[in-house]
């Protein structure tokens, strides 16, 4: 199969995953707007109470989780259409046409994380009123790092939404497994102050490092750059990339009806 072939039906589905969002604006609200209320709440109500070290508020902190928590969002929102178009028809006819199933992963990952940072792109505005010293000499380390999260979220989105024919079984799922995932990544809180079990599961979680990543770009030059950080990000979206594909492939047509 040659480029064109992998490229035309990518570029064409992540076309379609944008159009379909800007036209849904109540997903809109959902992706953006709830983890903007969630930091402003929170931010409010543990402020006093909280200091992150160097007499950073809880604002200030929780403005990365609530980073992550967008492209979280995001990355549900994105890959229920995958239930969606299988309910609709859609799915089972790019399966019969003669487009591989690399590039109908490519295409629908690459639309949830293009969006997915459109949206955290847009709530960087606001790190003014958090006190987040966003810089352009970080801005380059920043955007790969909420990249490679982005792409990693929704392809794990991807994973699970293709397994399951019910949009409400995603759901369960999902607040039973990434919204755990996300509290255990330091966006709430960090991992120097939890208990030492609570500690291990966030060291082995991997988008501890996604959030860790983010955080560098955001605080870029305050400290010395750890690669291990994006190095491990960069593992869990390929990782996510690749068991995506293999879910897709080794399922047919048949299967998802």
């Amino acid at each position: 199969m040659n480029t064109t072939a992998i490229f035309l039906p990518a570029c064409t589905l992540w076309q379609r995953e944008i159009v379909r969002f800007l036209r849904q604006r109540d997903r809109v609200v959902g992706a953006l707007v709830t983890p903007v209320v969630f930091w402003l709440l929170l931010g409010a109500g543990l402020g006093r109470s909280f200091q992150a070290g160097e007499g950073h508020g809880y604002l200030e902190y929780f403005f990365t989780g609530t980073v992550v928590m967008i492209l979280l969002f995001t990355a549900i929102f994105s890959t229920i259409s995958v239930i969606e178009d299988r309910r609709e028809g859609f799915l089972q006819t790019v399966l019969v046409a003669p487009v591989g199933r690399f590039a109908i992963v490519m295409g629908k990952l690459l639309g949830g994380a293009s969006l997915a940072m459109l949206q955290g792109l847009l709530f960087l505005l606001l790190a003014p009123v958090a006190g987040v010293p966003v810089s352009l000499a970080g801005a380059p380390w920043l955007i790969v790092a909420m990249f490679l999260v982005s792409f990693a979220l929704t392809g794990l989105g991807f994973l699970i939404a293709w397994q399951l024919n019910s949009s409400q079984g995603f759901h369960a799922i999902m607040n039973l497994f990434l919204i755990p995932m996300w509290l255990l990544s330091g966006s709430l809180f960090p991992a120097s102050g939890a208990h030492t079990w609570m500690a291990w599961v966030m060291k082995l979680n991997p988008l501890t490092y996604g959030v860790t990543a983010i955080r560098q770009g955001l605080y870029w030059g305050r400290e010395p750059v750890d690669w291990s950080a994006m190095i491990v990000t960069m593992a869990f979206a390929i990782v996510m990339f690749g068991l995506s594909l293999w879910a897709a492939q080794r399922t047919t047509k048949g299967d998802l009806q």
